[in-house]
């Protein structure tokens, strides 16, 4: 009988050895399954069990939390969403992340091992922190200025401060609520269908995620390319251009829309004054695609990793052309498109003398008790030209503002440079044009410039010349810029 009973506790001691081994194996190598599997609400009951952390712009937060009652308690609210919707996105129950919301994720929800006050806690505890917070680079005024600039028209705002790269200010217009998608109420599907129907489409972030047509705010781009590679011996030589300029291996004939009589010979620093479509189409089929292409990578263009930390839209600047979609390239024309961002990276650069910052959002994570977590530095994403090419772009852009296209623009007590733009699209040239302002600006005894700005706005009312740009967007650009200044 106790050989029976030696047996049994064995057959016993097996068994229990397979069940804890069982149990390990699912806790411990199936349990990131387990936890992704749709049908469990455990994790999802648990990350909404706590407020979410907050996004601050200049230490105050723009987001909160309210408490529901439901099974996924805590929903996430928004302070003036709109203003702030291109910035945060949105964090919701049922449609999931996007934007910082999404790019913080980990530390706005708590879940961050960094969070934890002891090194791997939390992967042994499987518990959850508190939601920790982020620090945006937005100046609450400049945001501000550009949301009301744009005034609800189709547009887009980007700014940097050409000598860090912060991002100063980005709005896009129309905007949304994100509070009104947060939950999982039928108000909250029905704002969804609604947004996602809308014709005006109010949840794209023009300013990162639309590309456009650049016009002639492209032509300081070509600009660049030009005088880096010595194809004029200087910003007041004759640049020996006919007008109008016939396209290479064409008959077409390019015009310009004003001042067609001064724009022939015309020198480059004139040239963008009144911005001569002949003059930098002609010039820029003279330095050739490589160097066209390489200039416009040098800015950022056909980068498809630029993440700020969300990723931006590629600017695109076609690198298999002929000499006559070279010519339209140069000017922003044929195939060339860019966000607002990229073309305010292309300001920011001639402004901080040729070097170009890699522009970014957040500047700092911390704890829910103000402890850094993570912190953003300022890095170079390209020396995008020589110092003595960015200083004559200067001259160009700043005559553009004092006597050029770009009057509307002038601050006083201020530096400011700009270049206008408007730009036609769709077949023969009939969707609504987009009028175009980059600048910079910096208080006159400063050692640095300030401000770095992009403006588009969808103007049904633009016509070909460059006056509706500074007509249309420079007073917004202006406003912004004021905005950043006068916070200085």
């Amino acid at each position: 009988m106790t050989k029976y009973i030696r047996r049994a506790s064995v057959f016993c001691l097996i068994l229990l050895i397979a069940l804890l081994i069982n149990a390990a194996r699912i806790q411990f190598f199936q349990a990131d399954k387990l936890d992704d599997n749709s049908a469990n609400r455990r994790s999802t009951i648990e990350r909404y069990g706590q407020p979410r952390g907050d996004i601050l712009v200049q230490g105050k937060s723009v987001t909160g939390s309210k408490d529901t009652g439901e099974s996924l308690r805590y929903e996430r609210t928004y302070k003036n969403g709109p203003l702030y919707a291109p910035v945060t996105g949105y964090a919701s129950q049922t449609y999931g992340t996007t934007f910082v919301e999404s790019a913080e994720d980990d530390v706005l929800s708590g879940t961050d091992p960094m969070l934890s006050p002891v090194p791997f806690w939390n992967e042994i505890s499987r518990a959850q922190e508190p939601g920790g917070n982020v620090k945006t680079t937005i100046n609450a005024r400049a945001q501000q200025a550009a949301y009301s600039g744009l005034g609800g028209k189709k547009g887009a705002v980007a700014a940097i401060d050409p000598s860090t790269g912060k991002i100063l200010a980005l709005v896009s217009t129309p905007s949304y609520d994100p509070g009104r998608i947060a939950g999982t109420d039928s108000s909250s599907t029905d704002a969804w269908a609604a947004l996602n129907k809308s014709e005006d489409q109010p949840m794209l972030n023009r300013a990162l995620r639309q590309t456009y047509p650049p016009g002639s705010t492209f032509k300081v781009v070509t600009a660049a390319a030009i005088l880096e590679n010595s194809v004029v011996s200087g910003i007041d030589s004759s640049t020996d251009t006919p007008s109008p300029y016939t396209l290479p291996g064409t008959t077409t004939q390019l015009t310009n829309e004003s001042a067609s009589d001064a724009c022939t010979d015309a020198t480059l620093e004139y040239a963008l004054r009144v911005s001569c479509n002949t003059v930098f189409a002609n010039l820029g089929v003279q330095t050739g695609l490589s160097d066209m292409v390489k200039m416009s990578e040098n800015f950022g263009f056909n980068d498809s990793g630029i993440k700020v930390p969300m990723s931006a839209a590629t600017s695109n600047f076609d690198t298999d052309m002929n000499d006559a979609q070279l010519a339209l390239s140069s000017i922003g024309q044929y195939d060339t498109a860019a966000t607002p961002l990229q073309m305010a990276m292309v300001s920011s650069a001639v402004a901080n003398g040729g070097t170009l910052m890699q522009p970014h959002l957040v500047d700092k994570t911390t704890t829910n008790d103000g402890d850094t977590v993570s912190e953003t530095g300022s890095d170079t994403y390209k020396q995008v030209m020589s110092p003595y090419t960015a200083t004559q772009l200067q001259t160009m852009m700043e005559d553009v503002v004092s006597e050029g296209t770009g009057t509307g623009a002038r601050i006083s007590g201020a530096t400011v440079g700009g270049k206008t733009g408007t730009a036609q699209h769709g077949e023969n040239n009939k969707g609504t044009p987009y009028a175009w302002f980059i600048s910079y600006a910096k208080d006159k005894d400063a050692s640095a410039p300030g401000v770095a700005v992009a403006v588009v706005v969808e103007d049904a009312s633009a016509n070909r010349d460059d006056i509706s740009g500074g007509g249309s967007a420079a007073p917004i650009a202006k406003s912004v810029m004021e905005a950043v200044l006068g916070s200085d």
